[in-house]
């Protein structure tokens, strides 16, 4: 008898694809404002378009990946200038909100659609760039007070007219793929389409990790449990950390769990957030990924997240387990 083929599974993933990073972020150069001044004059600039999504320049990379197109600061937009810190090299690396335009090879792109295909500099450049740039846009006024702010250390806080200053905020959010413990191509993994995604144009729906937020008072660990209860009505038996990464829409650190659950339970799904779950074996997670994969029973084909996610990070790693 002819053992049945088996995917290729690729290499095995490596870090969350947004958790990469080389920058210096030189936090001791945000109050040097002569340091500053002169560091801008012979700076590169990230021109982020944060009304178009957080859309930067990139370029297409011989390897197959792309790259930032920074510019020097004296061909940057006039703008509102963030400091994101110091290049290997020491260069200063800037960011501006400012609109971009693609041309000559050069496309505008978010960090969804390229944040895996850039390299560790580059991703570390776009997450740090289009967090802090949604930060700034959502606090123009002081919480507090009500009252207008105004940016300070580099970008790095904003104050009010009184002083009160305020820092950039990350809201902690975990996010957990559930499965059951099997090695080899029997193993299962648990998603759920969320009740707020539209089905797409061409018919795929999109099939991800449970996710949440961390509440005020809880570990992130209590969070998984209590997520996984809510959405699907399952118990679990373990969990296990599996990294992080910041996803600045508009401004969260995600944090990845792995966890086990028997399968015989039922599913019980809360329809306002979950409005259809699975268990998907290994075979159908790897034509999932390759693009191919149509249910058996409804005929309908479904997609995993994008690469760039840890959504997508913590299914290939499970893939690969």
């Amino acid at each position: 008898m002819t053992e049945p083929e088996q995917p290729d599974l690729g290499e095995q993933p490596g870090t969350p694809p947004l958790a990469r990073t080389t920058l210096d972020r030189a936090a001791h150069r945000r109050k040097d404002d002569a340091w500053l001044a002169e560091a801008w004059t012979r700076g590169q600039v990230l021109v982020v378009d944060l009304d178009k999504g957080g859309r930067a320049l990139v370029s297409d990379r011989p390897d197959g990946g792309v790259a930032l197109v920074l510019v020097p600061s004296s061909e940057a937009p006039e703008a509102e200038r963030w400091f994101l810190g110091e290049d290997l090299d020491g260069t200063p690396i800037w960011t501006v909100d400012a609109p971009v335009t693609a041309s000559g090879g050069r496309r505008a792109s978010t960090l969804r659609e390229i944040g895996h295909l850039l390299d560790d500099r580059d991703a570390g450049l776009f997450t740090a760039a289009a967090a802090l740039g949604n930060w700034h846009r959502s606090h123009a006024f002081s919480p507090r007070t009500g009252k207008p702010t105004t940016t300070v250390e580099a970008g790095w806080a904003r104050a009010d007219a009184d002083g009160q200053l305020m820092w950039p905020r990350t809201d902690p959010a975990m996010i957990v793929l559930v499965h059951d413990g099997a090695a080899g191509p029997s193993g299962r993994c648990l998603l759920g389409h969320n009740a707020a995604w539209p089905t797409g144009a061409d018919g795929v729906r999109r099939f991800s990790c449970l996710a949440g937020y961390v509440e005020p008072g809880e570990s992130a660990e209590a969070a998984v449990v209590r997520e996984v209860q809510e959405e699907v009505g399952i118990r679990l038996s373990s969990l296990r950390y599996a990294g992080s990464q910041s996803w600045p829409y508009p401004g969260s650190l995600m944090l990845g769990f792995h966890a086990v659950a028997d399968p015989a339970q039922a599913l019980r799904l809360d329809p306002e957030e979950i409005d259809e779950a699975h268990w998907f074996s290994r075979d159908a997670i790897a034509k999932m990924i390759a693009g191919g994969y149509v249910d058996p029973e409804s005929g309908v084909p479904m997609s995993l997240p994008m690469r760039s996610s840890i959504a997508f990070y913590l299914v290939e790693k499970w893939l690969h387990g």
